[in-house]
C-alpha cells in the first residue's frame, strides 16, 4: 500500500467488531503527530515525494527544481500567495544559481555546501536549518519557504512570508477627539511592533502560544517583567495552554475560554483596538492578549470601573474629565433603570408622580390599548431590531435607516395609539443612555438586564425593581476576574484606587499603581515629581517681575539721552 493510501485508510484493530471495519480517513496534519520523529533522509526524490503526498493537492504549492552552482540538486518549495515573490527571485534564487566570486573557481565538497550556503551565498537575514518532516511542513503552511538540496539532511527554511494587510488607521469602536489615530490590524507582528515602538524597554517581554488543532493559531501574551506579577502571567499561560479546539479565529474564542464566569451577562476581561490603551494597562501591570487575524486585543484582569473609562480622560484636565465621567455613569443608570421605574410608577405608584404631570400622562395614555409593561417591552424590542438593522446595513444605508426609525416610526406609532408619547421619550433616554457607555460589550449586557427588570417591574412595582437591583448588584459583587474582584477597588475599598474611579485625579496624585494588581512595582510618579510641583512656579514672562524692569530700564536711558540732547541744543 502507498503512503497516500495509508494515509486515506487506517488499519482496524484486530479486536473490533466487523460493523465497525470501515475505513477512516485521517487529515495530514494527524499523520504528522504520528510521525514527528521522522527525519530527512537526504534522499531529494523521496523528500519531494513527501511533501507531494501531504501537500499535493493544492494548486498553489511551487516545488521549483534547480542546481545550486551548477552542481548539486535542490528543490523550493513555498505556497505562491504566502511569499515574498520578488524577494525569493532576488535575495535567495539567484545568489544559490551562481556561485560567489571568491568560490567560482574553488571545488566546493558536500561537506562544506551548508556552511557557504547560510554564511556566504544567501542575502536573507531570517534563515535556519531543520531536519524534522513535522516542523518543515508547519513552515510551509505559514508561508516560509524551505530549500532541500540532495545529500543534504537538513533543509534551510527562509522567512519570506508576505500577506496583504490593511493600512493602520483610527479604530472605528473607540473614537476619541484627543488621542493616537492608530489602531490594532489583524497581523500579530504589526499589533507587537506597535507596543514595542511605545515601549522601548528590555522589560517589555512577549511569550508565544499556538492555540488550534487545525488554524494553529499564534497567541501572544505579552507584560512588563518587574511591573506585572508573575502568578497572573503563569495563569494567563496556564489557561490559554488548556484551550483544546479547532480553530481560535479572534480574539473573543480566546475571551470565553479564560474568563472566570461563563454564564454572566458582564465581561470579565476588557477588549480593545488602541496600542495607547494596551500600553497603558500594560504600565498598570496588566497583561494583554493578542491574536493572529484579530485586530482586537485582551486585557486582563479588568475590573468594572474600565468599562464606562477611556483614553480620553488621561489626555484632558482631571476636572473637565471627572464631569464627563459623571455624565456616563447618570447615563449607564439611565439605560438600565429608566423602563422599569416608568413601568413600576404608571401601573403601580401614580400617587409618585406631581399631579400636572399624571395629567399630562394619563392623557397621553388616553387612547394606548396595551398595559405600559406591554407598551415598554414593545417599544424596547423594537428599537432593538431597529438598532441591529442599522449595525448590519451598509453605513449610507444605515443612516437613512436610523433616521426613518427614530422620527417617521416613532411618530407614526404615537399617532396610531400603539404607545404613548411619554413611552417614546423613556425609550428614547434609555437608547441615548447605552450608547454612551464606551464597552460595547458592557453595554450590551445592560441592555440585557433591562428586560428582565421591566418584567419585575409589571409583576412587584418598586418592589420588584428594588429587587432585581439588589440581585444584580449581588452578582456583580461576586464577580472576579483572574482572581480580582470585579468591582474593587470600590468593593474592597481602596484608597489609592478610588482616585481614579468616579472622579479622576490629578495626574501627579496618582503616585502608586492599583493595589489590586499586586504588582511587585508599586511606585508610578517619582517623589522629585511631587516636590517640584510644591515649588512656587518661576513665570519668566511675568511682567510683574521681569517685563517692567525692563522697561523702565529702557524707558529710563531713552529719557537720559532725551535729556542730555535737550541740554546740548541749549547750550
Amino acid at each position: 500500500m502507498s503512503v497516500w493510501q495509508w494515509m486515506k485508510y487506517r488499519p482496524v484493530p484486530s479486536g473490533q467488531r466487523e460493523k465497525d471495519k470501515t475505513p477512516q480517513k485521517i487529515i495530514p496534519d494527524r499523520y504528522l503527530e504520528q510521525h514527528h520523529d521522522e527525519i530527512l533522509s537526504g534522499n531529494l526524490d523521496e523528500s519531494i515525494h513527501f511533501i507531494q503526498t501531504v501537500l499535493g493537492d493544492n494548486d498553489d504549492l511551487i516545488i521549483r527544481r534547480f542546481h545550486i552552482f551548477g552542481q548539486y540538486r535542490a528543490v523550493m518549495v513555498y505556497f505562491l500567495n504566502m511569499i515574498d515573490q520578488e524577494g525569493v527571485n532576488a535575495d535567495v534564487l539567484r545568489p544559490l544559481m551562481t556561485a560567489p566570486t571568491h568560490l567560482s573557481m574553488a571545488s566546493i565538497e558536500l561537506n562544506q555546501l551548508k556552511d557557504i550556503l547560510l554564511y556566504d551565498t544567501l542575502y536573507h537575514s531570517m534563515g535556519k536549518l531543520e531536519n524534522k518532516i513535522p516542523p518543515i511542513i508547519d513552515v510551509i503552511l505559514r508561508g516560509q519557504t524551505i530549500i532541500i538540496v540532495e545529500g543534504m539532511d537538513e533543509a534551510i527554511i527562509l522567512g519570506t512570508t508576505k500577506v496583504d494587510k490593511r493600512s493602520i488607521d483610527q479604530p472605528l469602536t473607540e473614537q476619541v477627539i484627543r488621542g493616537a489615530r492608530e489602531g490594532f490590524i489583524e497581523q500579530l507582528g504589526t499589533n507587537i511592533a506597535l507596543l514595542r515602538y511605545r515601549l522601548p524597554t528590555t522589560d517589555f517581554t512577549m511569550k508565544s502560544l499556538q492555540v488550534g488543532r487545525v488554524t494553529k493559531s499564534r497567541v501572544a501574551v505579552c507584560y512588563l517583567k518587574g511591573i506585572a506579577n508573575e502568578a497572573l502571567v503563569e495563569e494567563v499561560e496556564n489557561r490559554i495552554s488548556a484551550i483544546d479546539i479547532d480553530g481560535i479565529l479572534d480574539v473573543g474564542y480566546l475571551e470565553q475560554f479564560i474568563e472566570d464566569n461563563h454564564l454572566s451577562p458582564f465581561p470579565q476581561i476588557q477588549n480593545t483596538e488602541r496600542p495607547d490603551k494596551a500600553v497603558a494597562n500594560l504600565l498598570e501591570g496588566r497583561v494583554i492578549i493578542l491574536v493572529d487575524g484579530s485586530p482586537f486585543a485582551l486585557i486582563a484582569p479588568s475590573v468594572f470601573t474600565q468599562f464606562y473609562q477611556t483614553t480620553e480622560d488621561y489626555a484632558e484636565r482631571f476636572l473637565m474629565v471627572s464631569f464627563i465621567r459623571l455624565a456616563r455613569l447618570l447615563a449607564l443608570v439611565f439605560s438600565l433603570v429608566t423602563p422599569s421605574l416608568y413601568v413600576a410608577v404608571i401601573a403601580f405608584n401614580p400617587e409618585l408622580i406631581p399631579t400636572k404631570f399624571a395629567v399630562a400622562v394619563s392623557g397621553g395614555r388616553a387612547g394606548v390599548p396595551f398595559p405600559s409593561v406591554v407598551e415598554v417591552l414593545l417599544m424596547d424590542v423594537s428599537m432593538e431590531v431597529l438598532r441591529e438593522a442599522t449595525l448590519r446595513l451598509p453605513q449610507q444605508v444605515g443612516g437613512a435607516l436610523s433616521i426613518v426609525g427614530v422620527l417617521v416610526i416613532g411618530q407614526a406609532a404615537v399617532a396610531a395609539g400603539f404607545v404613548s408619547p411619554i413611552t417614546v421619550v423613556v425609550i428614547a433616554l434609555t437608547t441615548i443612555g447605552s450608547f454612551a457607555t464606551p464597552a460595547y460589550n458592557a453595554a450590551l449586557a445592560l441592555r440585557l438586564l433591562r428586560f428582565p427588570l421591566v418584567f419585575l417591574a409589571g409583576m412587584f412595582g418598586l418592589f420588584g425593581v428594588m429587587v432585581g437591583l439588589i440581585l444584580i448588584a449581588n452578582h456583580v459583587l461576586s464577580l472576579k476576574s483572574f482572581g480580582v474582584p470585579y468591582m474593587s477597588p470600590i468593593v474592597p475599598g481602596n484608597y489609592e484606587g478610588m482616585k481614579d474611579t468616579v472622579m479622576r485625579g490629578p495626574l501627579w496624585w496618582m503616585k502608586k499603581r492599583p493595589s489590586l494588581l499586586h504588582t511587585p512595582n508599586r511606585d508610578r510618579v517619582g517623589d522629585d515629581v511631587m516636590n517640584s510641583l510644591k515649588q512656587t512656579p518661576h513665570n519668566t514672562l511675568d511682567p510683574l517681575k521681569v517685563g517692567n524692569e525692563k522697561w523702565g530700564e529702557s524707558d529710563g536711558i531713552s529719557k537720559a539721552s532725551h535729556n542730555d540732547s535737550g541740554g546740548g541744543n541749549s547750550h
